[in-house]
């Protein structure tokens, strides 16, 4: 029997958390609506297709050029959304997820960098935001890299709902040298993915004067909140969210704090931790990782760390441990008590110490991974290879790889691998995107 909440506040906290979980949690065990998976957590609720015999996977089920960027698909329904830049534009499209026929596309005129960037561009171009789906008003939210906020139906041949510009709207300034360290400046334009929740569409501004991450009506485009930081944003993938003492908040590594903010709504944008976390180049790419109310942060370059935080609503942030085994751009993936991320290496770190449990791999700058529900690791990396790894459950003292698939592609894989009703994505900067099965080869 539920209990009875007297109090008409508590009333609302508790809506309002099961609103929070709902958007938080799975929609459809096939789905991939958001960045790094359903329950923005890296894993999924899928098998691996190894028992089936999938790995190393061959011949792909389609491939086609999406566009440029470091922003991967998200799917929901068979449908896979995604955007990418080309010839001047950029390029939204609705691809049917098993065959990769395009269902829809939209385009705007736009640059293949933000306006206010600086350094790096060697490395990155195009859209590096993912973009968000909300499948309960079946809106698709875009950013690109030179602030152009979308929202379109993406149940009406994506038409488009509105559009605001952020730099045009707030005159955000270009990112300010963050360290002392010289030539460091560096601003890639918008890199994270919105947050969809509620009525409410999130997205991280960096606006110096009005708050670094703001809220926006899902139907007009019209500011709901500010937060009071201030802060620049950083160079990270995607808003977290994180549940303090029953209270629905989100999380996310701007250019100088791990920021925690509320969002039920009478509290939207007010701080509940902020913890200093200064890299040179304003990279903390890896973003963060949350398991319950503690959190993860990790960067190389001048903090070559990963700290695990405690968030309490009266105290802030408090660290519980750091070690030296950072990533620089794979997010963390929290699994049954241990830490996974590939970047320079697999690593697997426990969680409750920080121990390095075990290393290995082949894998450089570039990589991405997310947990199956057969207890594996999928990995994707380097110049385009395809990865399959142990977990601690079936390898608790050294990594073990089981297969491998290298050079599908020859361009940085930037971009978050994704599964999704049986199949696996990979898609490179340069905007190849593969599809593969994981489910349908019996094996040999």
């Amino acid at each position: 029997m539920a209990p009875i909440l007297r109090n008409p506040a508590a009333k609302t906290q508790a809506a309002l958390l099961l609103l929070f979980l709902s958007c938080a949690g799975p929609l459809r065990a096939a789905d991939w609506p958001h960045w790094r998976g359903a329950e923005r957590d890296g894993v999924i609720a899928e098998d691996s297709g190894w028992e089936t015999g999938a790995w190393p996977p061959k011949e792909n089920a389609w491939q086609s050029n999406v566009g440029e960027g470091a922003s991967s698909p998200v799917i929901a329904k068979d449908n896979l959304y995604i955007v990418g830049w080309r010839d001047g534009h950029d390029v939204v499209s609705c691809l049917d997820a098993a065959s990769g026929k395009v269902r829809w596309s939209q385009r705007y005129p736009a640059p293949n960098y933000g306006r206010r960037a600086t350094g790096d561009q060697r490395m990155y171009r195009g859209t590096t935001a993912t973009p968000e789906l909300d499948e309960k008003s079946g809106m698709l939210f875009t950013l690109g890299c030179d602030g152009d906020l979308h929202a379109w139906d993406a149940g009406a041949g994506g038409k488009k709902l509105w559009h605001r510009n952020l730099y045009d709207d707030f005159d955000v300034p270009r990112r300010p040298q963050i360290t002392k360290r010289k030539n460091t400046l560096r601003d890639y334009g918008y890199t994270t993915a919105p947050f969809a929740f509620g009525d409410w569409v999130i997205v991280e501004v960096g606006d110096p004067k009005r708050g670094c991450v703001m809220g926006f009506d899902q139907r007009t485009g019209e500011v709901r909140w500010k937060s009071e930081n201030r802060d620049p944003a950083g160079h990270t993938g995607g808003l977290v969210p994180i549940t303090v003492a029953g209270v629905p908040c989100l999380a996310v590594a701007t250019s100088w704090h791990v920021l925690v903010i509320r969002l039920d709504a009478a509290h939207a944008g007010k701080t509940v931790a902020e913890f200093e976390w200064k890299t040179d180049f304003s990279n903390t790419i890896a973003g963060i990782a949350v398991q319950d109310s503690d959190l993860l942060v990790s960067s190389r370059y001048n903090q070559m760390a990963m700290a695990r935080l405690s968030i309490d609503l009266k105290n802030g942030a408090r660290e519980v441990w750091r070690n030296r085994y950072p990533t620089g751009v794979c997010t963390p993936v929290i699994h049954d008590g241990k830490i996974y991320f590939a970047n320079r290496g697999i690593f697997c770190v426990d969680f409750d110490s920080g121990d390095l449990e075990w290393a290995g791999g082949n894998i450089g700058d570039a990589g991405s991974c997310f947990v199956t529900a057969d207890d594996r690791l999928v990995v994707w990396g380097n110049g385009g290879d395809l990865s399959l790894f142990e977990t601690a459950k079936r390898a608790p003292k050294k990594c073990i790889s089981l297969s491998e698939r290298r050079g599908i592609f020859d361009d940085m894989a930037w971009p978050h691998v994704v599964a999704a009703g049986g199949h696996l994505f990979v898609k490179t900067l340069d905007g190849e995107l593969a599809c593969f099965a994981l489910a349908t080869r019996p094996k040999t």
